[in-house]
């Protein structure tokens, strides 16, 4: 995967081999934790680095 700023819900859904409707219950979890953290999100997208590191990529 190249290096993008934020994940759409379809880099989501192929990155975890499951369907569009549960990529998109991951990226509103995710933003859900984003924002209640203080920092700003975009609807349908997620941060790629923390996307990486929910799911164990990185640390």
């Amino acid at each position: 995967m190249d290096e993008k700023t934020f994940m759409t819900v379809d880099d989501v859904a192929k990155e975890m081999s499951v369907s569009k409707s549960y990529a998109y219950k991951v990226v509103r979890q995710l933003n859900k934790e984003l924002n209640d953290m203080g920092y700003l999100t975009v609807g349908g997208r997620v941060n790629t680095n923390y996307f990486l590191k929910k799911v164990c990529y990185r640390e």
